[in-house]
């Protein structure tokens, strides 16, 4: 089996720092939003905790965001717009039932290709909707009277509440699913090794 250096060092330590923020945000986010219920932390414990992880996501995010456009990398997000459809369903088809029978993945992730179809599109919507309109909203809620017009403009904090609450469900559900996907490597930990080594086993 050979393996193929995908994983810069850049994007190896983003990941986790990502993955680890992640965590803990949705772990403070069920604390804040069910405070009657749950009491892992005092909810200003919670909210503080939040806030300051919320702020390393958006450091980490620029840091993303300046890596992958300076090296031409967010190249890797762009679907080919000549065979997305028929790799779409290629993959869905995978993902459905190939897998079940043993079927190869129609994917061969390489350092140019990092991404399937389904992927790239998961990640487009990902880094250039969700998680922008997740740090806007979470900024409105941090400091309410500061950003007061631009809550109205949106149509109030009840909106700006909503729009963040049902898009950190969205992030949850996606932390459930990406660890699921993460482990139909040739082995269960195999890309959980490679975001740690940055080689993926072919």
């Amino acid at each position: 089996m050979s393996k193929e250096y995908v994983h810069p060092a850049p994007v190896r330590v983003w990941h986790w720092i990502n993955a680890f923020a992640f965590v803990l945000l949705v772990i403070t986010g069920v604390q804040i939003r069910f405070a009657e219920l749950i009491n892992f932390l005092s909810l200003e414990d919670a909210v503080r905790l939040h806030n300051w992880v919320g702020f390393i996501v958006i450091a980490d995010y620029a840091l993303w965001y300046i890596y992958y456009f300076s090296t031409g990398k967010i190249r890797l997000y762009y679907p080919n717009l000549r065979t997305f459809a028929a790799d779409a369903i290629k993959q869905a088809k995978y993902y459905g039932c190939g897998i079940f029978k043993g079927e190869p993945n129609p994917h061969h992730m390489t350092a140019d290709n990092k991404f399937n179809a389904m992927q790239q599109k998961a990640y487009v919507m990902l880094m250039f909707i969700f998680l922008p309109a997740q740090i806007i909203t979470g900024i409105f809620l941090w400091q309410v009277k500061g950003f007061e017009n631009y809550i109205d403009m949106l149509g109030g904090i009840r909106i700006v509440d909503t729009i963040h609450v049902l898009i950190f469900y969205f992030f949850a559900a996606f932390m459930i699913a990406h660890t699921y996907l993460a482990t139909l490597g040739h082995t269960p930990l195999a890309h959980f090794k490679a975001m740690f080594t940055g080689y993926e086993d072919h």
